[in-house]
C-alpha cells in the first residue's frame, strides 16, 4: 500500500541521525559540473522535514545575473529540483539509476530579494516532503515544499512533484525513442538574444515561428547546462527555461523577473519533431504583466505554464 504521509518511510541512508549533515554530490544532484549544483549539503529533522544550505552564486554561466542588480529566479527551481533529487535519493531510497519525471513545478519569489548583492550569503532552505508514494522499499514518487531564507530574509517559496520510474520500467515505457536517440531535428538559429533577456545566443532556447506569439522550441542537445548529460527527450527545465524566455518576449518586458511561476508537464517532448511555444499576454500594465505559454508537439500538449512578471510583489503563500 502507498504511503501518502511518509511518516513510515525509512531513509535509505539509515544515519538519520536529527542534525548530522550531508553533501550534496554532482550524483545525487544529477549535475556532472560541480560548478552547476547549487544546493550544498541537508540536515535530516524529522522523517519528512528537511533543512538544506545552498548557494546561488553571482557569476554562474546560465543561471547568473539577468540585469546589474538582480540574481535570475529561475535558479530558485532548479535548487528546488537538484534538492527533490538529492531527497528521493539519500532519504527516501531511489536507486541512483532512477528516472525522474517532473510533473509541476510552482514558485513565489521576491526579484527584490533576490540581488547580486547578496550572492555570497549562503542560502536556508526548509523542506517538507508529502505526497510519497512507495513502490516496495523504493520510491514511487513525492512532492517536495520549499521556503528559501537568505540574509535573514524569505526570498522564495516553491513546490514541485515528480515521479520515479525504474530503468527497466522505463526502457519500456520509451523503448521506441530510446532506440532512435540519434535522431534530432536540425538545430535553427536562435532569436536574437535580447529579445529573450539573454545575453548569449547559446543560452537561447527559441527560434523564429510563423506567426506571431509562438516561437519554435530551439533544442541544443550540446549545451552543458541544459542537456548536462545524453537524454531521449527534452528534459522539463528547458521547457521551463522556454516559457520564461517567451514570456519575456511576448511582454516586451526586460529583465522580466517573475514573481510567479507556475507549469504542469503533460507528456514528453521529444527530440525528434519541432515543438512550438505560443503565448497568450493576459495582462499588462504599469505594475506587472502575466503571461500563458503552452507547448505543443504534434498538435498534442507537451506543457502549460503561467509567469507573472511584478517586481515588487511580496511571496506569496503556496498551498
Amino acid at each position: 500500500m502507498e504511503d501518502q504521509t511518509g511518516r513510515r518511510n525509512t531513509p535509505a541512508n539509515a544515519a538519520g541521525t536529527p542534525g548530522a549533515r550531508t553533501r550534496v554530490t554532482t550524483e545525487l544532484a544529477h549535475r556532472p559540473r560541480a560548478q552547476d549544483v547549487f544546493a550544498v549539503e541537508w540536515a535530516r529533522l524529522s522523517d519528512i522535514r528537511f533543512r538544506v544550505t545552498a548557494h546561488w552564486p553571482a557569476d554562474h554561466a546560465f543561471f547568473g545575473a539577468v540585469d546589474d542588480r538582480h540574481q535570475d529566479p529561475m535558479i530558485v527551481g532548479e535548487t528546488l529540483r537538484q534538492t527533490s533529487m538529492a531527497l528521493a535519493h539519500a532519504e527516501f531510497g531511489a536507486p541512483t539509476d532512477t528516472h525522474f519525471v517532473m510533473r509541476d513545478l510552482e514558485i513565489s519569489a521576491d526579484p527584490a530579494r533576490l540581488l547580486l548583492a547578496d550572492a555570497a550569503e549562503p542560502v536556508t532552505v526548509d523542506v517538507v516532503c508529502s505526497e510519497v508514494r512507495r513502490r516496495g522499499r523504493g520510491l514511487n514518487g513525492m512532492r517536495t515544499t520549499m521556503e528559501f531564507h537568505r540574509a535573514g530574509r524569505l526570498v522564495a517559496r516553491g513546490t514541485g512533484s515528480m515521479g520515479c520510474t525504474s530503468p527497466a520500467a522505463y526502457r519500456r515505457l520509451r523503448e521506441r525513442h530510446l532506440a532512435s536517440r540519434s535522431a534530432r531535428t536540425p538545430l535553427p538559429a536562435p532569436v536574437p538574444p535580447e529579445l529573450t533577456g539573454r545575453h548569449r545566443a547559446e543560452d537561447v532556447v527559441l527560434a523564429p515561428a510563423d506567426r506571431p506569439g509562438t516561437w519554435l522550441l530551439r533544442v541544443h542537445t550540446g549545451h552543458p547546462v541544459l542537456f548536462p548529460r545524453p537524454n531521449d527527450h527534452v528534459p522539463g527545465m528547458v521547457l521551463f527555461e522556454a516559457a520564461r524566455q517567451a514570456a519575456t518576449a511576448a511582454s516586451g518586458r526586460r529583465p522580466f523577473l517573475p514573481s510567479d511561476l507556475s507549469v504542469s508537464f503533460s507528456r514528453y517532448a521529444e527530440l525528434d519533431r519541432p515543438c512550438f511555444i505560443d503565448t497568450e499576454v493576459l495582462d499588462k500594465d504599469d505594475d506587472g504583466v502575466t503571461v500563458r505559454v503552452s507547448g505543443r508537439q504534434d498538435d498534442e500538449p507537451v506543457f502549460a505554464a503561467t509567469l507573472t512578471c511584478a517586481p515588487t510583489a511580496p511571496v506569496r503563500s503556496l498551498p
